[in-house]
Parts: C-alpha cells; sequence; structure tokens
C-alpha cells in the first residue's frame, strides 16, 4: 500500500487526507520546476531579451511572457529538448517595463523578474533653489523627493531610468522640462541616485 494512503487510512480523516495530498503548493514548487539559469531583462531597443533554463518535466512547451495591465501575453514559447532545457529570446522594438515570467504546459509558472527595454531620452535636473515649490502633480518639492517632471505623461506614471549602471523606477510628480529637446526633469534626490549630473542622454523605459 502507498505510505499516503496508508497514512489516510490511519488518519480516518479523507477529506483532511485529501487537502494534505494537494498541499504541494505549485509556487513552492516551481523554482524546482522551473529552473533559470541565465536571463537577459535590461535591452535597449531593438536588442533581444532572453531567459534560458530547464523544465524538470520533460518534455513540454515553455512561454515567456510579460504583463499588461491584468492579463498575461506570450511572447516567446519554445519546446524542450529530451533534458528539459529551453531558450526563450524576443527581439523587442518599443520601450518598456513589465513584470515577465516563465510557464510551462505541465502547469507550473515562475516569475523571473521585471523587463526593462530602454531607449535613450535628453535629460536635466533640478531642485536647489526650488525646494518648497508645488509640484505639477501635487505635494510640495523637497530635497528628498524622487521622481522625475515630463510634459505629457500622466502623474503618477511610473518610469525605470538607467544611467551608469544604475537602475531606478519613480513616478512622474513634476510638469516640464520646458528646454528645447529634453523629455525628462530629474529631481536632485533622483539625479543624486542615479549619478546623473547637467544634462544629457538617459536611458529610459517610456
Amino acid at each position: 500500500m502507498p505510505r499516503s494512503t496508508l497514512r489516510c487510512a490511519l488518519l480516518s480523516a479523507s477529506a483532511l487526507c485529501l487537502t494534505a495530498a494537494a498541499a504541494p503548493a505549485v509556487a513552492d514548487a516551481a523554482p524546482k520546476q522551473v529552473g533559470v539559469s541565465a536571463k537577459r531583462l535590461n535591452v535597449q531597443v531593438g536588442s533581444r531579451a532572453t531567459v534560458k533554463g530547464r523544465v524538470a518535466q520533460a518534455p513540454a512547451t515553455v512561454k515567456l511572457q510579460v504583463q499588461r495591465g491584468h492579463r498575461w501575453l506570450t511572447i516567446d514559447r519554445d519546446r524542450t529538448d529530451a533534458r528539459g532545457r529551453f531558450t526563450l529570446r524576443k527581439r523587442l522594438k518599443q520601450a518598456a517595463s513589465a513584470r515577465v515570467r516563465v510557464t510551462t504546459s505541465t502547469g507550473f509558472k515562475r516569475t523571473v523578474g521585471r523587463l526593462n527595454v530602454y531607449r535613450n531620452a535628453h535629460a536635466s535636473w533640478y531642485g536647489p533653489g526650488l525646494f518648497g515649490n508645488p509640484l505639477g502633480c501635487g505635494g510640495t518639492l523637497q530635497y528628498g523627493s524622487v521622481g522625475v517632471a515630463n510634459k505629457h505623461l500622466p502623474c503618477g506614471t511610473k518610469v525605470t531610468l538607467r544611467h551608469r549602471g544604475r537602475v531606478l523606477r519613480v513616478p512622474v510628480i513634476d510638469r516640464g522640462p520646458y528646454v528645447g529637446g529634453r523629455e525628462y526633469d530629474l529631481t536632485a534626490a533622483t539625479a543624486r541616485k542615479l549619478r546623473f549630473t547637467g544634462h544629457g542622454p538617459i536611458q529610459a523605459t517610456r
């Protein structure tokens, strides 16, 4: 008699046994069932995002999905080889930032991080002499305010910025900049975190 069946018989509580038998949570099992050996999720527009790994239960179809609102959109899929290995890759043509996961036809899901597709933008920063002034999206500008000013994106929109190897995700909290050719004005606190000085190119996901 299988050990689980014997245990249920001894306990004489089949409902509880069924619950216990179903207890291994997919969330707990997913890292064991879907291994990720390499990933490239911070890329420039026109480059390929890549996730490589291995599935314990093979053969299986594996999908790479990005989150769009409350939905998950499949951007690539692969069939595992005899050893369960897979490679998912997608060339991205537009700047974006979204959660990304791997799913399998055997029913497992694993979140693997955030996909950031960057484009080059021109930015500046502001703050000294303006602290205490009202922000275009509400509140006041403080020394420690983290965010950016933009003329077109809705207030609260999250933007992921990358500069000198540092990555920061911040909200739109103000309007501007009003100097031609510049898309973003970083607050002083944002500029410090990214080690951004003066004005010039920065990588952004919007």
